[in-house]
């Protein structure tokens, strides 16, 4: 996926909040926007070069929106918005192997309370009649330390819930999984950060006792684009 807009490289300063990063674009400081409410400690460092992406849009305060760091050679996209925006790619290029057989393909889908990233459907060949239905959640890796990823950064109530709400959806015969985009390359694997979060860790092999699939894709990652390609081993 292609990023649409012009992209500048520059220098992090500092992060006073979650919403906010001070850079050094072209000698100048600048406030830009960091479009990921995760703790990103070990990525956005003093002095780390990074990615910004020009929004030109007058109507907003800050004119660049900052995407991705370098963490030694190795680029991270750190936009929360982009691993929804790959998988949906993803799944009309029939790029995902486990789920290429769902013609179907519906964003921000309510079952019952609960509202999942997709929901994917199956349908009788030359019929227009639902086989099969498929919830889908969706989150963002930007976590890695020597090939190993792991998610969350942070304490996260709400993606434990995601979970075992994936265990209900299941069990109510329909098909259900969680994907998480790891959004860097050249890594070996990934698991649930216990250290973080141990509920979520819990919740995460509790579903996968209970038939949720749990799947992890790496992308590769430029400065003007990012893919989802290869999946990677989900160690529980």
């Amino acid at each position: 996926m292609d990023i649409d807009k012009n992209t500048v490289k520059a220098t992090f300063l500092r992060r006073p909040n979650r919403f906010q990063g001070f850079v050094n674009l072209n000698g100048v400081e600048i406030m830009a926007h960091v479009p990921n409410t995760g703790r990103c400690k070990e990525i956005l460092k003093e002095d780390t070069t990074v990615i910004l992406r020009e929004e030109n849009n007058p109507n907003r305060k800050t004119a660049y929106s900052l995407i991705a760091a370098y963490k030694g050679v190795r680029l991270i996209n750190i936009d929360s918005q982009m691993p929804n925006k790959l998988v949906e790619e993803a799944l009309n290029n029939k790029i995902i192997d486990e789920l290429k057989d769902y013609n179907y393909i519906s964003r921000e889908k309510t079952y019952g309370s609960s509202r999942f990233d997709f929901k994917l459907a199956k349908s009788e060949k030359g019929l227009n009649v639902i086989k099969e239905e498929y919830y889908l959640e969706v989150k963002g890796v930007t976590l890695e330390d020597n090939g190993e990823t792991r998610f969350p950064d942070a304490p996260t109530e709400r993606g434990t819930k995601h979970i075992l709400e994936l265990i209900e959806v299941k069990n109510s015969g329909r098909g259900a999984g969680i994907m998480f985009v790891i959004q860097l390359d050249d890594v070996k694997s990934f698991r649930p950060n216990d250290e973080m979060d141990e509920k979520f860790g819990k919740a995460l092999r509790k579903a996968s006792e209970n038939g949720v699939d749990i799947m992890a894709y790496c992308c590769k990652v430029k400065e003007d684009s990012v893919t989802l390609y290869k999946r990677i081993p989900v160690e529980l």
